[in-house]
Order: C-alpha cells, then sequence, then structure tokens
C-alpha cells in the first residue's frame, strides 16, 4: 500500500465533510436501507399511494380510515429508501499531469476529490466503485459498500501515474455497458477529446438512467490562458508543438 495514500483524504478535508450527504436526485435500485429512493414498495415512513385491496395482501396495511369512509379495503404503499452504488471515473491520461507554478497537477486535484466522494459515500453506507482510465481502462474496482473499502479505494489512486493519450469517449461507452443497475456515474476528467464523441458516452448513460455528474478538473492558466509572452506549446500526450504569440507580442508592445 503507497505510502502516501492519505493524502487523497486529508483530515481537515474530513472534518468539514461529517455534515454533508449524497443523494440521488433519480430513482435508485438497492438493497440497504438509505438515504435514496427505491423504485421498490416496501415499509418505511414515507407514504407513497393508496391501491385496492387483493386476496393474499396482508391485513396490517389497510388503511381503516380509508374504509370507514368508502366502505371498501384499500392498502397503504410506501417508498422504501434505499442505497445508492456509484461509480468515480478517473480520467489519468498524460494530459492530467499538468500543473501551473507551484499547483497539484490535476490529476491530484480529482484523486482528492474521488477520496472526498468516496469518503462521504461510504459514510452514508453507499457502495462506491472506481474506474481508472486513458485511452482504455486500466482498473475496474467494483463497488462496495463496506468501510474498509476506503483503503482500496486510495490506495489505487495514490499508485497512478498519468501516462498514454485519452479516449474518454470509449470508456463510457464501455462502462455504460457494464453497469446493470441504475446508479451514480461521476466522472473526473479535463476533457481533452473530442467534444462530440464524450457527449455521447454520456448520452448513453443518461439512456440507461443513470444520474451523471462530470467534474471538469482544470489548472487555472488553462482557463484564463494568462500567458504574457511568446511561447512553445507542447500536447503531453501527442507530443505536437505550436509556437504561440501574445496581441502585445505582435503589436510591440512589451
Amino acid at each position: 500500500m503507497p505510502a502516501d495514500y492519505r493524502k487523497y483524504l486529508d483530515p481537515e478535508i474530513v472534518s468539514h465533510l461529517k455534515g454533508m450527504e449524497m443523494r440521488a436526485r433519480m430513482v435508485v435500485e438497492g438493497f440497504i436501507a438509505g438515504l435514496h429512493k427505491s423504485p421498490y414498495h416496501g415499509f418505511s415512513v414515507e407514504f407513497a399511494e393508496h391501491r385496492q385491496y387483493m386476496p393474499g395482501d396482508n391485513i396490517r396495511d389497510i388503511d381503516w380510515k380509508v374504509y370507514a369512509k368508502s366502505d371498501r379495503f384499500y392498502i397503504k404503499q410506501y417508498e422504501e429508501e434505499t442505497n445508492l452504488k456509484g461509480y468515480l471515473l478517473l480520467d489519468c491520461s498524460a494530459s492530467m499531469a499538468y500543473h501551473s507554478g507551484d499547483r497539484i497537477s490535476k490529476l491530484d486535484y480529482a484523486g482528492m476529490l474521488s477520496g472526498a466522494l468516496s469518503f462521504m459515500m461510504l459514510r452514508q453506507r453507499d457502495a462506491v466503485g472506481l474506474v481508472t482510465f486513458d485511452q482504455e481502462i486500466r482498473r475496474y474496482i467494483p463497488p462496495r459498500s463496506k468501510s474498509g473499502h476506503l483503503h482500496v479505494l486510495l490506495s489505487e489512486i495514490a499508485s497512478q501515474e498519468p501516462s498514454e493519450t485519452t479516449d474518454i469517449a470509449s470508456t463510457l461507452h464501455e462502462m455504460a455497458d457494464r453497469i446493470k443497475r441504475r446508479g451514480l456515474v461521476i466522472i473526473m476528467s479535463d476533457l481533452l477529446d473530442e467534444t462530440e464523441l464524450i457527449i455521447s458516452g454520456l448520452k448513453h448513460f443518461r439512456y440507461n438512467k443513470h444520474e451523471v455528474i462530470v467534474f471538469h478538473i482544470l489548472d487555472p492558466r488553462e482557463r484564463d490562458f494568462a500567458f504574457d509572452r511568446e511561447a512553445i506549446f507542447k500536447d503531453m500526450e501527442t507530443g505536437e508543438e505550436l509556437t504561440t504569440f501574445t496581441l502585445s507580442d505582435k503589436t510591440g508592445l512589451c
């Protein structure tokens, strides 16, 4: 187990997470009583609807108040709450190694975010798994809800080294085919790939009725492009180089 795996879940971060919860907005399927709406009816504190009594139904579920008003037997149905299966998809391609100045790399940032989300979901008894990928899936750790699973996830995150080119779309399509039960898919990537192909992969998840969250991980310099001099930019994945000039370089103002 890597010695530095705990850096992905700093105690100060944990202290801020203890009062937070993650709730699925969509209906999920699960087996453990938890925070999320289940598509299956069971006994719970939240009333769902009435339906007409049928032979074989438990008479304890009859709503006697409705019977007193209508002289008909109706069954009270409840929505049970259930656990969620979450899948963290972590982009480990070469471009995720980028960082400007003394900032942490995009991969380390995404790793810390993955650790925090894993902690939150496991703490509320949800199952969470991890998928690391670049141009293909590197490792797939199926979702588990045991507390000891956190160490497995953090160790895997800490062992990642960014390399290879990006093929986000193929990973999204492959995982959409693998995941059979509705759940929560969380993608952490710089999304430096063909936009239309990425959207196609995301739609595949939505077609299968998964809830999808995308964290677009970018370094501040990639957002504001605050470079004030002539520079040669090199693609970290393909090695392609591009020489650029700022506006002030062209006008002779600097």
